[in-house]
């Protein structure tokens, strides 16, 4: 019997509204309305480069252009409605799923523990009670305030001297949480004065199969169709083998299908979804039209392989490339408009000169750049540089480039 079959602008369309991608981009952008969407996405990954603004701004000024930086401060660390750990990288995290982290932790400690101790050796795990003594008496620290008698290297973030490495773990695997930054520098204080105790009581701890479970299906809802191995690298938690076995239990209790999804160039990739799947596609939102530029680090285009399949979107970073080396620049920014990546550009903020420069951009084969899609880009640079705090917009006079 043939598979249940989304084609490929379907796909995408169900894949952009589960990422907020597909409405227009409008609407409150803080308090409960921005913890509303965080918790939509599931988390925002934080960055801390900033040509034109970090990572976890740009993810949600791409969705609520009234978004601006200290909407997410406050709902961090005052209103504490979130807390901040790792998915797949750093990420700041709804508040309410943070008793399913407990399994992070417990697996963060068991892995890291010997995996650091064979770059670092041992004497961090000899500075765990005099890290928690030190917070425990002072109150919030940032790395640079303990170890102070420790030797210290410029060499880069794997040259952490004993006492960070050990705040790092503590906070890995749960003894410590960080309540937020001082630029972009963590600040760490004991999880037990932090997070609710009604979420850290033995009672509000799920035993880790409950985790697997609410993990995947959690992943499952926010992709709309996937892999087992796409469900396990959502939230890096869950394992291959997990993912894989639950997929199989919920295939046999009739709560997933496979289904067929046309790649890019007609590919056909076997996925599983929910048995109504077809109609929560044919539901989505049209995307909506206006162009906007998203971090390369959006929920939406995380999976670089998943992007290409989806959007026929080849994407790599290219901040350790070297210059003459680079495809197209230090820090490029895709553009999607409607359901399609039309492009992507090099920009930066010039703060001491008041101006988002735009270096160059480069339309996606198959795209021609025309002069009203000229038009929507400068209202979407326009909008830009307001998040950014400069007052204009310059382009390069070779700005448009021809297609790679």
């Amino acid at each position: 019997m043939a598979l249940p079959r989304l084609d490929t602008r379907t796909a995408r369309r169900l894949f952009l509204h589960r990422h907020a991608l597909a409405e227009a981009p409008s609407g409150p952008a803080k308090g409960a309305d921005l913890q509303q969407l965080i918790q939509r996405l599931g988390f925002v990954q934080i960055d801390s480069i900033n040509t034109v603004a970090r990572a976890h701004d740009l993810i949600l000024f791409a969705r609520r252009p009234a978004y601006r930086p200290n909407h997410l401060k406050r709902l961090y660390e005052a209103d504490r409605a979130l807390f901040e750990h790792w998915t797949h990288d750093a990420s700041v995290i709804p508040m309410a799923f943070f008793p399913h982290w407990h399994l992070r932790f417990r697996r963060d400690a068991a892995r890291l523990k010997q995996r650091w101790k064979s770059w670092q050796g041992e004497e961090f795990h000899h500075r765990f009670d005099s890290v928690l003594a030190h917070i425990r008496d002072n109150g919030p620290v940032s790395s640079s305030e303990v170890g102070t008698d420790e030797e210290r290297s410029s060499g880069g973030w794997w040259d952490w001297h004993p006492s960070k490495t050990a705040l790092e773990f503590l906070w890995r695997s749960g003894a410590l949480t960080v309540v937020g930054r001082d630029g972009f520098q963590k600040r760490y204080d004991l999880t037990e004065r932090v997070i609710d105790q009604a979420l850290l009581h033995a009672a509000a701890v799920p035993d880790e199969a409950e985790s697997v479970d609410w993990l995947c299906s959690a992943a499952l809802e926010r992709l709309g169709f996937a892999t087992s191995g796409e469900i396990a690298a959502f939230w890096d938690i869950v394992r291959p083998d997990e993912a894989k076995a639950w997929c199989a239990a919920q295939q046999a209790a009739g709560a997933l299908i496979p289904v067929e999804v046309v790649c890019t160039g007609g590919a056909l990739r076997k996925v599983f979804a929910r048995p109504d799947v077809i109609e929560q596609a044919e539901n989505a939102l049209v995307p909506s039209g206006r162009m906007r530029a998203l971090s390369p680090f959006d929920p939406a285009l995380r999976d670089r392989n998943r992007a290409e399949r989806l959007f026929g979107f080849r994407y790599r970073i290219e901040i350790f490339v070297p210059e003459a080396k680079r495809s197209y620049g230090y820090y490029v920014f895709p553009l999607l408009e409607g359901d399609r990546i039309v492009g992507r550009i090099d920009m930066k903020a010039h703060r001491d000169q008041d101006v988002l420069r735009v270096t160059a951009l480069w339309p996606e084969p198959g795209i021609r750049w025309s002069t009203a899609r000229t038009g929507r880009l400068e209202a979407e640079l326009t909008r830009l540089a307001r998040l950014a705090g400069v007052a204009r917009v310059a382009f390069a006079d070779d700005w448009l480039r021809a297609p790679k």
